[in-house]
């Protein structure tokens, strides 16, 4: 499968989930695209991109026929979809959006993405509310823990609940149907991060009864990068707003995010192909080949550095992140170090970072991974570290 992708064969890659790796058919598509739009650059961005201005030549825009095979891909209507640049964009639309007043409060959980969480204490500050942020342990016994920590977590004046579907750090697949019915009875909206969600689990995000949901397309979907998607439920459309006042501002939920600045709108319109090529090569078959590499890759590398791995198999996708031996460090600076030593003298790119007092890896495991992978990456560290 490696031949489907650009990546150097002489480095062992193991962080496909950080920022995604294109394969070559989507990338040839995304060329020809560019091509097509510099034969008459107004026509295709002015009237056949957004319908802007009449295209009678056309039933819909394009970007609204690129977000059908996305829409359906991850269970949504495609009215209730549009592209965005990345899930950083997306959450901050619905954050921007919130009506916040002096004492209301944002709800997170420790495992939140950075910047995400950096978004929540803005639109928090500008209002005078606060972000509170709900301790989780890691790893859960189960995905009942992470239910239980949120609903202890909820006060009288939260306004959002902000959740990972999977989380990026500790790479564990979050309960989210769970929490948002816990929330839903208070009368709480939950918005969902779901960088990693699409095409590493399955996603139905009309199911998870949710009002919000956000997530990158090319990290697990194939698509170009840097292009994500924002879904809302009906009724929470018509106050969510795009970040970036422009063009499409009070004129409802599509146009006001597809009508904007000029950007080279290809990396959207190039997902369709990403998604047809994960249904080409059989998505069932890659998902459970990648959860099953991953959990692999778990017991080997813990067996091998004579570490535990305490989370459940079922909170497992296509990572998983595995604590390191004690001696390898504990301290951001660690971490850094040791990831450089792997790139540079041993050719392995994997994400490892510092959290919970200790070292952790998170290994990625994308169609074009094998056992070997792992195997390399557990030698070079216990050279290293024992």
């Amino acid at each position: 499968m490696l031949a489907h992708w650009l990546l150097d064969p002489d480095v062992t890659y193991l962080n496909h989930g950080t920022v995604g790796a294109t394969p070559t058919r989507v990338l040839a598509v995304q060329r020809q695209l560019r091509d097509a739009i510099e034969r008459h650059p107004a026509r295709y961005l002015l009237r056949e991109l957004t319908g802007a201005q009449p295209a009678p030549w056309r039933q819909q825009s394009r970007l609204r026929e690129a977000v059908q095979p996305v829409a359906s891909f991850v269970g949504a209507r495609p009215d209730d979809l549009v592209f965005v640049a990345n899930v950083t964009v997306g959450m901050n639309a619905v954050l921007q959006s919130l009506p916040l007043q002096p004492g209301d409060d944002i709800v997170v959980t420790a495992l939140a993405y950075g910047a995400v969480a950096l978004a929540a204490d803005a639109a928090a500050a500008r209002a005078g509310a606060t972000v509170r942020t709900i301790d989780v342990v890691v790893p859960p016994r189960s995905a009942g823990d992470i239910v239980d920590a949120v609903r202890a977590g909820l006060g009288a004046r939260t306004k959002l609940v902000v959740v990972d579907h999977v989380s990026a750090m500790t790479a564990l697949v979050l309960p989210v149907a769970e929490i948002a019915e816990v929330c839903r009875a208070r009368g709480i909206p939950v918005a969902v991060d779901g960088a990693h969600a699409p095409g590493s689990i399955d996603v139905d995000i009309a199911a998870l009864g949710v009002d919000w949901y956000a997530a990158n397309l090319h990290k697990w979907a194939y698509a170009p990068r840097a292009v994500g998607i924002l879904w809302a439920r009906p009724d929470r459309q018509a106050h969510l707003h795009h970040p970036v006042v422009s063009w499409g501002r009070g004129r409802g939920f599509l146009e006001e995010f597809e009508q904007h600045a000029t950007h080279d709108p290809t990396c959207a319109l190039a997902a369709p192909a990403g998604i047809a090529l994960l249904q080409e090569w059989g998505w069932p078959a890659q998902r459970d080949y990648m959860h099953a590499l991953a959990w692999q890759a778990g017991t080997l590398l813990t067996e091998r550095w004579r570490t535990s791995l305490a989370t459940p198999e079922s909170m497992i996708g296509a990572m998983i992140a595995v604590p390191l031996p004690a001696a390898a460090g504990s301290t951001d600076a660690d971490a850094a170090r040791l990831r450089l030593a792997l790139l540079e003298e041993d050719r392995i790119e994997v994400q490892l970072h510092a959290a919970y007092g200790r070292l952790w890896v998170r290994v990625s495991c994308q169609v074009y991974n094998e056992l070997d992978d792992v195997e390399r990456l557990a030698g070079a560290i216990a050279a290293r570290v024992g």
